[in-house]
């Protein structure tokens, strides 16, 4: 039987728990903090440096049963520390004098699978002797080879599925020692056959006693059941779809055709007060050329796809981005603020945190209402206000709209002629 993740007032004004599920919800949230989970010295401290206060609703249901080693399968909403869940439990279970990689962590781009290493830096950073490292296509397979030397093994694998399975079909990456399996995104890692593929070759390559954890904001009935499959009775977690949506994201579309769209954008950048913005379009063509019509206009644009040697010659000189910036740089440098505005296709959809990011453009509408979700997330995360704003020029277009407002029960009004904000803005 599923938990349901308990429903928190956005004030923080509740009672004592009535969903049975045996979390504190309401003020009693509140009153926790991450001592409360007994983890290590080493890791309160990284939450204290990280600025983490108290847990999330997904951290009260999952973290504890992570942390004794339970298999965990959670949907929760984007932007709620879903990933801060499992590196913690990974963390705390470490056996650091142990020379083995003990955790995988499998993710489906290479951008995710850098950015969670990353998480588990900087909440590992006070255990002294942690060895960490990430593998994935586009770096050359001889600095993973270098990575993963017996001598020298990290604790902690984070990568995408075919570089790994091909790491561990050439005996570079041993296995043998694992004792914690996780899938960040599962529903993409499952429902894409060709991945579904490698992370079962991967799956069989491993011990058969381990933990297997799952992550995502996104699950149907179906994948649910083929991501149990991996597991031993799971700890589940899952959200109503109705309650799937941010609670201080403003969410609104504008009816247009093809050719009004840049005009628009360029009136939206130009009114709207944002710290980082994205703007999501559905190819990698369209995104460069997108990105170039707004550098042209003086906006200050990136992407996350390095320019064809063919157009080397129109990257501009003194950028801090050049035209040979691999993706992971670029991303690095949007992190960093060095750009304020990232074109992007659905390769930056899904799991990607952006702390100053509060404004989502879908300039293409995309194809599914689960992608309009996963889109929206990177703004108004953990709270926070952020708005999204939806370019629909087809009937389809409104299709998917109407879909989304359906499934998720949420109302996406046409946009006003002004916006406070406030509203939009943090504090």
């Amino acid at each position: 039987m599923a938990d349901e993740l308990p429903d928190f007032d956005e004030d923080g004004q509740g009672g004592a728990p009535s969903n049975g599920t045996g979390y504190a919800t309401g003020t009693g949230i509140s009153a926790s903090g991450f001592k409360d989970f007994l983890l290590k010295s080493e890791l309160l401290q990284a939450t204290v440096d990280c600025g983490f206060e108290h847990p999330s609703e997904v951290q009260h249901a999952c973290l504890p049963q992570a942390m004794l080693g339970t298999d965990v399968l959670c949907q929760a909403k984007s932007g709620m520390g879903k990933t801060a869940v499992f590196v913690l439990a990974c963390l705390q279970n470490l056996e650091i004098s142990k020379t083995a990689v003990q955790v995988l962590v499998i993710a489906h781009t290479r951008e995710l699978a850098f950015q969670i290493e990353l998480e588990f830096k900087r909440l590992g950073k006070h255990l002294q002797g942690l060895k960490t490292g990430s593998v994935y296509g586009g770096q050359p397979l001889d600095k993973d080879k270098e990575l993963l030397k017996d001598s020298q093994c990290p604790h902690i694998v984070v990568g995408t599925p075919g570089r790994i399975l091909q790491l561990a079909r050439d005996k570079i990456l041993k296995l043998d020692g694992l004792s914690t399996f996780v899938l960040d995104e599962c529903d993409r890692c499952i429902d894409q056959l060709d991945l579904r593929k490698d992370v079962q070759q991967i799956f069989i390559k491993t011990p058969k006693k381990k933990q297997v954890m799952m992550f995502s904001a996104t699950l149907s009935a179906d994948t649910r059941d083929i991501c149990k499959k991996f597991m031993q009775s799971p700890h589940e977690i899952t959200v109503d779809e109705s309650k799937l949506t941010l609670h201080g994201l403003l969410q609104y579309y504008i009816r247009l055709e093809e050719k009004q769209k840049n005009k628009k954008l360029f009136d939206l950048l130009d009114t709207l007060e944002f710290n980082q913005v994205v703007i999501f379009v559905s190819t990698v063509r369209r995104a460069m050329a997108l990105d170039g019509l707004l550098q042209d206009h003086s906006f200050p644009s990136m992407t996350l796809h390095p320019l064809p040697k063919a157009f080397a010659h129109k990257a501009k000189k003194g950028d801090n981005i050049t035209a040979e910036s691999s993706r992971i740089e670029r991303l690095q440098a949007f992190k960093a603020f060095k750009k304020r505005i990232l074109v992007a296709t659905d390769l930056f959809g899904r799991g990607m945190d952006v702390e100053k990011v509060n404004i989502v453009i879908n300039y293409d509408m995309p194809e599914e209402s689960d992608m309009y979700l996963h889109r929206v997330g990177r703004a108004g995360r953990f709270g926070t206000k952020g708005l999204a704003i939806t370019f629909c020029a087809t009937d389809q277009d409104q299709q998917v709209l109407s879909k989304v407002q359906e499934r998720f029960e949420v109302s996406i009004p046409t946009m006003p002629e002004s916006i406070d904000k406030t509203s939009y803005l943090n504090a």
